[in-house]
């Protein structure tokens, strides 16, 4: 089991890789098969949306299958076949096909050590050990920075894919080979209740704006719009983008490690998650306001911004105090769901907003501002509905 527990989050690992490295291709991408930003974007989007799609289905076959098999056989299909398809890809419309497919194949590694979690290991432990694997998995947003950039130069970015598909099947493989499938659940036991049984608990909707948006800035910048804003604003190469979003990937990391024990050291989890998305709004209307003032500014401000949007377990941890414990799993699921589809929603629309702003703006600078001006906005709007949340159930 703990050979496999060390599989999926290496799996995990491809998963926050796969959702971050367009940005550092952003422009040899467009320069060679004429996948312009809101392009990349889109893409970025539909990873996210096909993502978020498959949680219910991963939910029902984690329960029904297992996640041994769950997890390989989409990891392999999907991730594995869609970076495949990304290799060969001579436009845009096969970037997306690549990226609803990786989408896919990402979809249950998360959920697959969560489940195993809530099966095997104490209660107790299931947060130390959820915070755990995001905190590791984020490490594949190093991989998908300075590294990545390396790569594309040294062998090109084709291979690269090539090569990535490769990594991507043999973790699958090892998923298959190692993963010990927990026992089966009592009859009936995961029968009782439904997601609209989580949507009935009032305080769940004070709390699903504030995931809908906290994750989406970091991962929408990260994933996409950093290495355009870099390229466009500061003429930087692959090579300045990919150190750039390495510092944005540290930050990341640090963030997802830090907000679970500052809950414990104030003594509330609902308002760290306040103050630290508040700090990260701020991050972005900074960003808006002086979207040119210096690339190392910018790179802390992006910095901060992935630092304070990592409010996802604390999150999830301030709503599962509302869940009776036979609808823990369900809620969790549609938490994530709500995580990422937060995220497809923003990538896909993003697109288009830099495209109104782009079309009047005076200078890329000012396009990008209004950009960063929505997210933070968004952010604004989450923070606001969350202020009247309450602290635990009571």
């Amino acid at each position: 089991m703990r050979l496999g527990l060390i599989f999926l989050v290496l799996g995990y690992v491809l998963s926050q890789f796969y959702r971050a490295f367009l940005a550092v291709l952003a422009p040899v991408l467009q320069q060679d098969i004429g996948a312009d930003p809101q392009a990349l974007s889109v893409a970025s989007g539909l990873w996210f949306l096909a993502f978020a799609a498959m949680q219910i289905p991963v939910g029902w076959a984690l329960d029904v299958v297992g996640p041994r098999r769950t997890a390989a056989f989409l990891l392999a299909t999907g991730a594995a076949g869609g970076a495949l398809v990304f290799a060969m890809a001579q436009g845009p419309g096969q970037i997306y096909l690549a990226m609803v497919l990786i989408g896919i194949g990402c979809s249950p590694v998360l959920m697959a050590s969560y489940y195993i979690f809530a099966r095997v290991f104490p209660p107790a432990v299931f947060g130390t050990l959820a915070g755990a694997v995001i905190g590791f998995g984020s490490l594949g947003n190093l991989a998908g920075s300075l590294p990545l950039a390396w790569a594309a130069e040294s062998f090109g970015w084709r291979t690269t894919l090539w090569g990535l598909a490769a990594i991507t099947l043999a973790v699958a493989a090892a998923l298959a080979a190692f993963i010990q499938d927990p026992p089966k659940a009592e009859q009936g036991e995961n029968g009782r209740g439904s997601l609209l049984d989580i949507l009935k608990i009032p305080a769940i909707w004070l709390i699903l704006p504030m995931m809908l948006v906290n994750y989406a800035p970091a991962a929408g910048l990260r994933g996409a719009w950093a290495g355009p804003y870099l390229s466009d604003v500061y003429g930087l190469d692959a090579t300045g983008i990919g150190q750039v979003t390495l510092v944005m990937g540290v930050a990341m990391i640090i963030g997802n490690f830090a907000y679970g024990p500052l809950d414990r050291v104030f003594g509330t989890r609902k308002w760290v998650v306040l103050f630290g998305n508040l700090a990260g709004a701020a991050c972005l209307l900074l960003l808006w306001a002086a979207p040119e003032a210096g690339v190392w500014r910018s790179a802390l401000l992006l910095a901060g911004v992935g630092l304070f949007g990592s409010s996802f377990p604390l999150i999830m941890a301030h709503a599962r105090d509302f869940f009776p414990p036979h609808l823990v799993g369900r809620g969790v699921t549609l938490l994530n769901l709500f995580g990422i589809g937060g995220v497809g929603v923003a990538q896909f629309f993003s697109g288009r907003v830099f495209a109104a702003f782009e079309a009047t703006a005076p200078d890329p600078a000012s396009a990008y501002g209004g950009l960063f001006l929505i997210f933070g906005l968004a952010v604004l709007a989450g923070c606001a509905a969350y202020l009247f949340s309450r602290e635990r159930a009571g």
